[in-house]
């Protein structure tokens, strides 16, 4: 944890820096000109005029969203985060990486029991300067005070907080979160009035939501017409309905419908769906009247979509950008390395030797990044992974507590070990279990 001042002095710091770097509409972005707005908070963004990356579970953590913003996106949204993961965390600048970081231990008693020598778990993290003022954190929730208590926990260092009200995966959708919230509108419309009641006043940041299309126009009409009478100051449609995956084409038969009645209540209309780069979305901008667009897949594979002109970076050089920004931040490798499987293309070799690497330095190696071998080692020592230090395992960590306090007291207490004489249990004395150890015995 921080001390008392550091964290005090923290949010102030961010402020600052969000105000420094707070983001204007992209000139080159078409914009309609509405009767009236929704007032954005003094440390809120709009959404107009933005061409955003999508949140997405799994490929929206750190290193991702600074490719993006590297490549030219004017905003980013994080992950999904549910609101009981959050709620309880603690707040802390790395004092390594300088990025904060919201963790804390798991909340499964048995977990512990099992293993009282746990390490706390990073929940979600952030990079307090080059994030300042263009992420949005994304929260799933089926509760108004549940997700009141979880987007206090990070409002004070972002620029707002996004209800995912449309992915239809179980792990959204299991209690009522993300489109299952589509099916209970006046539950979702309370959710969004305590966000904007509670935090927008507290913090200044706006409050959005994200939805799909339901089946009959008639039926997002009215949706949509309760979710922009809450007081949001942004809505994103995602093209498809609840059951339609990615690879059907998104349709796009009623969201001019949608983007009229944001604009007659003020809101901001993002649209997402099929959005396949920068210039495609400001077509799309146009040709259908919304404020902004969100892209997802084809930025998931290479970010440099973001950039006008269509002329994409070849894969080799987003991945190598990536892996710095993976690295830097120490990005969970699990996590690094199912990244890498989308962006790197299935036909290529090296995909294939990537199910081999351990840690960040094979996967450097793999691929040919000599300049990062060294920097990718030391974070495989950090992180006890790779083919330097392993993780240990329960058993080891409670062999190593052991023998640290016995070495520490100098007790006389004997332990049982196993020193490899045909599996017979000899007694041993702190001392002489420190050298079994070393010569590879067990406990």
């Amino acid at each position: 944890m921080t001390s008392s001042s550091e964290a005090a002095a923290a949010p102030a710091v961010v402020a600052a820096a969000a105000a420094e770097r707070m983001p204007s509409p992209s000139p080159s972005v078409p914009t309609s000109a509405p009767a009236m707005r929704v007032p954005i908070p003094p440390r809120g963004v709009d959404y107009r005029g933005k061409v955003v990356l999508a949140p997405m579970v799994r490929s929206g953590e750190l290193p991702a969203r600074l490719l993006a913003l590297h490549y030219g996106a004017d905003l980013v949204w994080g992950p999904e985060t549910v609101d009981r993961s959050m709620i309880g965390t603690t707040r802390r600048l790395n004092p390594r990486t300088h990025m904060l970081e919201w963790s804390r231990l798991p909340t499964n008693p048995q977990a512990l029991a099992n293993n009282p020598f746990v390490a706390e778990s990073v929940i979600y993290r952030m990079d307090p300067v080059r994030e300042a003022g263009k992420l949005i954190f994304q929260i799933g929730t089926s509760d108004p005070e549940r997700a009141v208590a979880a987007a206090r926990t990070v409002a004070a260092d972002v620029a707002g907080i996004d209800v995912n009200a449309g992915c239809p995966k179980p792990f959204s959708t299991t209690g009522g979160m993300g489109a299952m919230l589509l099916q209970t509108p006046e539950k979702l419309a309370s959710i969004l009035e305590a966000l904007v009641r509670e935090i927008t006043p507290a913090f200044g940041i706006g409050i959005s939501v994200k939805i799909r299309l339901l089946e009959e126009p008639e039926r997002t009409a009215a949706l949509v017409r309760r979710l922009v009478a809450t007081g949001i100051t942004g809505l994103t449609v995602h093209c498809r309905t609840t059951p339609m995956r990615p690879r059907e084409r998104a349709i796009r038969g009623q969201l001019r419908m949608v983007a009229d009645i944001c604009r007659e209540a003020g809101v901001a209309c993002v649209m997402n769906g099929d959005v396949e780069n920068r210039d495609t979305a400001l077509s799309l901008i146009e040709e259908y009247a919304v404020d902004g667009a969100m892209i997802a897949t084809t930025a998931e594979k290479n970010s440099s979509v973001f950039r006008a002109g269509g002329e994409k970076d070849p894969w080799r050089m987003a991945v190598e950008r990536y892996m710095r920004y993976a690295i830097e931040v120490e990005n969970k490798f699990g996590n690094t390395k199912f990244t890498l499987t989308q962006m790197i293309p299935g036909k290529e070799e090296v995909y294939r030797e990537l199910a081999a690497c351990d840690g960040y330095r094979a996967v450097v190696e793999t691929l040919g990044f000599k300049g990062l071998v060294e920097v990718a080692a030391a974070l495989d020592k950090r992180l006890r992974i790779g083919g330097g230090e392993k993780k240990e395992t329960k058993k080891q960590a409670k062999k190593r507590k052991w023998v640290d306090t016995a070495a520490a007291e100098g007790t006389s207490g004997k332990k049982s070990a196993n020193n490899g004489n045909n599996g017979k249990k000899t007694e041993m004395a702190p001392a002489e279990a420190v050298a079994a150890i070393a010569a590879g015995a067990s406990f």
